[in-house]
């Protein structure tokens, strides 16, 4: 092959890869392959863990609320999974050449910074997130995810009903000047695709240096956890977007694509959970039960509803929060913040009271083929993700309950 061919090769995959977005299928499709590879090496993927991770040994540093012996980042598979969300995030932001620090008017920062506090609530409440407690929960067949879905919906709902109810009344908190810093035009900037390349090899080289002290779970993580933030910036993976849209603008991309991802990480952990595969010495009972949580009923609801409101307002879920970091969006920033601020004061101080007041009968451990076996349990799943396709699609047409 002839160098001008082959420079014609890598600038098509280049125009392939990094000149335009996925599809948002794409993307969930292959967050789901991963999310079954996590599962397959150790447990599904949460997003929820890694900010309380952050926030507990941010208060372990400063010395307050007792949480002195919490485990150190660089040991938690968790936190390493979202801090290299966000890098690989930077990495297609920047190999792309869209990456930039963008600050918003102050009022969206404040709503960035409450929307994260709530889904810290929402998240320890109901005991996972749109990512544990949906993207995983609910092909992990737990009763309690589904739950908390109907309460993301619900969330979602009374947070769009808000914002649209806050640009008329008070128009003000959203606008303002904003400030946008190291943006590049696409025939300029060769400099981010240099810094992408060069972060790649720092990722890459962390990984290495985890799988030489025989670390491998880290390892896989930390590889992980970049391709999810570059798959998640590349394709506008997030589940906000899928619960937000039908409600606003009507679009079901979004919807369409998380439910295509859903169905691969069903398939992928039904496999599992039947087969025993990567159980090790866990008994297969132990397997089954991985992201089933004491959440049904109720629990899971009104987290699933706190949680929605959060994510709608601050404009990113626990997911699409990471990877918007790594793009420089100053408001997630502060999302995150109030996330990782709030989820570790929440689960020691608010959900020890829910707990104590709420009966047995409506936070318990519910593994839906215990009652429906596994045939009826992805059945119901399947006529849930069949009614929302059908919902999204129609309501996309119809524009029935979209708002403008």
């Amino acid at each position: 092959m002839k160098e001008s061919e082959k420079k014609s090769v890598f600038k098509d995959l280049y125009n392939i890869f990094f000149t335009k977005h996925w599809p948002v299928w794409t993307g969930a499709v292959l967050a789901g392959i991963l999310n079954v590879l996590m599962f397959g090496i150790v447990s599904p993927w949460s997003g929820s863990a890694g900010y309380s991770s952050w926030g507990k040994n941010l208060y372990k540093v400063v010395n307050i609320l007792g949480f002195e012996e919490t485990p150190s980042l660089l040991g938690n598979k968790w936190a390493l999974l979202s801090i290299m969300i966000v890098l690989g995030s930077f990495i297609g932001a920047l190999l792309s050449k869209s990456f930039a620090v963008r600050i918003p008017p102050f009022g969206e920062l404040i709503k960035g910074f409450i929307g994260g506090s709530l889904m810290g609530i929402g998240a320890t409440v109901g005991i996972g997130c749109s990512i544990g407690g949906f993207f995983s929960g609910v092909p992990a067949l737990s009763g309690g995810a589904i739950f908390l879905t109907f309460g993301l919906f619900l969330g979602t709902v009374v947070a769009v009903k808000y914002l649209f109810w806050e640009m008329e009344k008070f128009p003000k908190i959203s606008t303002g000047k904003g400030f946008t810093y190291l943006a590049v035009s696409q025939d300029r900037g060769a400099w981010q695709k240099w810094m992408g390349l060069i972060v790649s090899i720092l990722l890459f080289f962390i990984a290495y240096t985890y799988f030489q002290a025989d670390e491998y779970v880290l390892g896989w993580f930390i590889i992980i956890g970049g391709l999810l933030g570059l798959i998640s910036q590349r394709s506008i993976f997030c589940i906000v977007r899928a619960f937000r849209e039908p409600f606003m603008s009507g679009d079901s991309t979004g919807a369409k694509g998380i439910i295509a991802g859903l169905l691969v990480v069903l398939f992928g952990f039904v496999v599992i959970k039947t087969m025993n595969i990567g159980a090790g010495e866990t008994a297969l009972r132990a397997r089954e039960m991985s992201f089933v949580h004491s959440n049904f009923w109720l629990r899971g609801l009104l987290g699933g509803f706190v949680f929605g409101i959060g994510m709608t307002i601050a404009g990113g879920c626990a997911v699409g929060t990471l990877w918007r970091m790594g793009e420089g969006q100053v408001k997630l920033w502060f999302s995150a913040l109030g996330f990782l601020l709030i989820a570790p004061i929440s689960s020691k101080f608010i959900t020890p009271w829910l707990t104590d007041i709420l009966p047995f009968n409506m936070q318990y451990k519910n593994y839906l083929p215990d009652y429906l076996g596994y045939a009826g349990s992805v059945g119901l799943v399947l006529v849930i993700l069949g009614i929302w396709y059908w919902f999204a699609v129609w309501n996309e047409k119809s524009g029935k309950f979209s708002q403008f």
